[in-house]
């Protein structure tokens, strides 16, 4: 080593010592500590560049000398001086047998930022292994990690094939059966004496006397059916007189009277001045328009009789449901007077109107009334039995949809909590699963509970890419 070169050590150490003087107080694992010292060379190739002090102060000296407690200073060697250069990076770990190999190592914050060897960020966190297997699938997969996919309740289900049977809702009301319907009126003009059914709401048998009326146009009639029936006893009458009786009998049933009553009439030859009004049917009385001694004229309303014990209820059915009723399909009605008592009916008519307003249509139930328990106008619940058409479609869960207005997606679980978000095109809904027409294969996995949790790991992928985009140039 010659002279020069001492010098120039000399100097960068001083040097050294001036930068490093806090340490003062520390001893042997002061500042030189923190360096990385080079290997040490055979004895016969070491020269000795310098000295320093052994309590590790910042002191030094180019030739043997003893500190101020008589300690002698140590010398420091030329291949054991410091070296400033950074130290080698650290080995990769390698997979141990039987695992899985390590592709590379990803930013903890999800920014887009590799790494082939171990390392931190900014904040010294250290970078994630990405193992085989486990890569990014060009965004289209999602990684939830395996113990929050446990705690979360995350359960999936394969999509199978299965006959959609759906209840199809609607509301109702109780309606008459306009074919069970009658009016009494009467065809020529007259003045009620007496009234036997003066209430609405009454039950009449048909045959019973409803009023007692007089009608001049009913009397001239009886009064010509005797005086032809006297003309043909007694010979008088000239040939075809048996068509003029039946004549004056057709007349009286022209203005309405039954025809027992006709027969009894000519059979006893009485003329009675007044004519007791039959019920034309059974029923129960919904409208009454007569009073005792009204006067009443042709064609008016007096009563309507309706037979209650087959109704109707009239439901209501949205436009986009009207495909899947079918005339003969079973319904459960449920009538707000008799929660309990659901009545089963079917659908006999499908009105061919849809009201603009509600975008509705009216389908017609017949049920069963023999106690006349049933008011029209009364309230009911509809469910329809739709079955559709028997065929065995995809279905999954209605609690695997995810809805975001635009679109519906399952999430289709690809194992060791990575899932993939699968766009799919939805049909019929019934007995909580929906049919899937497009999108998705029968088998595959498809998560059915805490989706929720995974579709927020989602958003928070796409939020952590657009922080990580750069924004657009000025």
């Amino acid at each position: 080593m010659t002279k020069t070169r001492a010098v120039l050590i000399l100097s960068l150490v001083i040097a050294a010592g001036a930068v490093a003087s806090y340490g003062y107080s520390h001893r042997s694992g002061g500042a030189l500590a923190s360096l990385s010292v080079a290997p040490p060379a055979s004895a016969a190739e070491r020269t000795i560049l310098y000295y320093r002090d052994p309590a590790g102060a910042p002191f030094w000296s180019a030739t043997p000398k003893n500190d101020a407690q008589g300690r002698a200073f140590v010398p420091v060697y030329d291949d054991a001086e410091p070296t400033f250069e950074p130290p080698p990076p650290p080995a990769q770990p390698k997979a141990p047998q039987g695992e899985r190999k390590i592709l590379f190592y990803r930013n903890p914050m999800g920014l887009p930022d590799t790494s082939p060897t171990p390392k931190k960020d900014s904040m010294g966190m250290d970078y994630i292994a990405v193992y085989e297997g486990d890569e990014p699938s060009g965004g289209k997969t999602i990684k939830v990690s395996l113990d929050r996919v446990q705690r979360s309740g995350v359960r999936t289900e394969p999509a199978q094939a299965r006959t959609l049977v759906r209840g199809l809702r609607a509301v109702g009301t109780v309606a008459i059966d306009e074919r069970r319907a009658t009016i009494v009126t009467m065809r020529s003009d007259g003045y009620v004496e007496d009234l036997f059914v003066n209430t609405t709401g009454q039950h009449v048998q048909a045959g019973e006397p409803l009023f007692r009326v007089y009608s001049s146009d009913i009397q001239q009639a009886i009064s010509d059916l005797l005086v032809t029936k006297s003309w043909t006893q007694r010979g008088a009458a000239e040939a075809g007189s048996g068509k003029s009786v039946e004549g004056a009998m057709q007349r009286l049933r022209n203005l309405g009277l039954s025809e027992n009553r006709i027969r009894e009439i000519r059979d006893s030859g009485a003329n009675p001045r007044t004519i007791d009004w039959p019920a034309p049917a059974n029923g129960t009385v919904v409208v009454k328009r007569i009073i005792n001694g009204q006067r009443v004229v042709a064609g008016d309303e007096l009563y309507r009789i309706v037979d209650l014990s087959n109704v109707w209820v009239i439901a209501d059915v949205a436009e986009g449901d009207l495909a899947d009723i079918k005339l003969g399909a079973p319904a459960s009605v449920t009538f707000r007077a008799y929660r309990n008592q659901p009545v089963e009916g079917v659908v006999t008519f499908i009105y061919p109107e849809v009201k603009p307003e509600t975008r509705t249509a009216r389908v017609r139930i017949e049920v069963q009334n023999s106690d006349e328990r049933l008011k029209p106008d009364m309230y009911a619940d509809v469910v329809f039995h739709v079955e559709g058409d028997q065929a065995r479609v995809t279905t999954v869960p209605l609690s695997a949809i995810i809805d975001n207005g635009a679109q519906q997606i399952v999430l289709v679980a690809k194992g060791e909590g990575r899932f993939e978000p699968r766009p799919v095109k939805l049909g019929r809904r019934g007995d909580g699963y929906v049919e899937i027409v497009e999108g998705l294969q029968q088998g595959e996995d498809i998560v059915t509970t805490a989706t929720f949790l995974i579709d927020a790991e989602s958003n928070l992928q796409t939020a952590l890419k657009t922080f990580s985009e750069p924004g657009p140039s000025k």
